[in-house]
């Protein structure tokens, strides 16, 4: 069987004509079974489709959604009082069967809020995660949590490493994933209370494989395959991160500037640095998972391009091919499996 994504059509900066954009071309670009429920209001959803001349297919379809969160609305109210907005039927249409995954660049907290009121939590977890990817030398670290938890108490943290455990075994294929702690030192006793107390409950997990504190100064030598911290961190983290790709790239131009390089030497330099800078780019995955409720759920980041809603759109079939919601309850319930 295929698979069948609703996708947000008002989500993100440029919907929906980025969206449907990023829709038409994954459906273009696979050969897999893929289907996709383009969900907001029908109209401006229609004009956007028929602005790229899209021809009738039968696995394109469009579910009526007149309320729209925007990107700056309060995610509280907006999820009160906007239920019949795209997040709210999209994740409706996943709760229902008619999808098996949900995507979108739209308002995060929003996203997060209905999927917690619609979809609900795995049972066992207690703090649904957005999970982020962190370049290194070696590869990439899974970052836990980028935002969604700000205030976190230690078993939060320990949630946040079963959850990024699962998902690493089922969908990046590692076996073993290591478990970093993100902290101000690598002595065990290093840190506040909270960092504290929790890397004593790594050290007692058996089903984790806890590397020991990690910091900051070792995250891009690769420290261990997941990294844990609380939001607030790890939020201060994803846009060090993200703003690397402006500020790489300004550095660069001012310093080929001093040294009067030539157009080839900028050229090769460029290309290099171009290379480099896509690591920390957040369209390069497309969008990142929401661990912990019960669904299938990817987050966008609100400028994503076309290329980017497509990736999305690719990684949400991959979430779902792997069950990873069954592995999440069956790592939180192992007396049960």
């Amino acid at each position: 069987m295929g698979s069948r994504i609703a996708v947000d059509a008002m989500g993100g900066d440029d919907a929906p004509e980025a969206v449907v954009t990023g829709a038409l071309q994954a459906l273009r670009h696979t050969e897999e079974d893929l289907s996709i429920l383009l969900v907001g209001p029908e109209g401006p959803v229609q004009e956007a489709l028929d602005s790229q001349s899209a021809p009738a297919d039968d696995r394109l379809q469009v579910l009526g959604a007149p309320d729209v969160i925007g990107m700056g609305e309060a995610p509280a109210t907006a999820v009160k009082k906007k239920t019949n907005s795209s997040i709210h039927r999209g994740l409706a249409a996943h709760h229902d069967g008619h999808a098996d995954a949900f995507v979108s660049a739209g308002n995060t907290g929003a996203i997060m809020g209905a999927a917690m009121f619609i979809l609900g939590r795995i049972s066992g977890v207690e703090r649904p995660t957005i999970t982020g990817f962190f370049p290194t030398l070696k590869g990439t670290s899974i970052v836990l949590d980028i935002g969604s938890n700000v205030d976190c108490k230690p078993e939060h943290l320990v949630q946040f490493a079963r959850l990024g455990t699962v998902y690493a075994r089922q969908v990046l294929k590692n076996e073993e994933p290591s478990v970093g702690l993100l902290n101000i030192g690598e002595e065990p006793g290093k840190g506040n209370e909270q960092v504290k107390a929790a890397h004593e409950m790594l050290r007692q997990a058996d089903d984790l494989h806890f590397a020991g504190n990690v910091e900051g100064s070792d995250l891009l030598f690769y420290a261990s395959d997941i990294i844990i911290c609380d939001g607030f961190v790890g939020n201060v983290l994803l846009k060090f991160g993200e703003s690397m790709t402006t500020v790489l790239t300004e550095m660069t131009e001012q310093e080929m500037e001093r040294q009067g390089l030539s157009a080839e030497d900028r050229s090769t330099v460029e290309g290099v640095l171009g290379e480099v800078r896509k690591g920390f780019d957040p369209e390069s995955r497309g969008g990142v998972p929401l661990l912990g409720v019960n669904g299938n759920v990817l987050v966008g980041h609100g400028r994503s391009a076309p290329s980017a809603i497509e990736q999305m759109i690719h990684s949400a079939a991959d979430l779902a091919s792997e069950n990873v919601v069954d592995a999440i309850e069956a790592a939180f319930h192992p007396e049960a499996a």
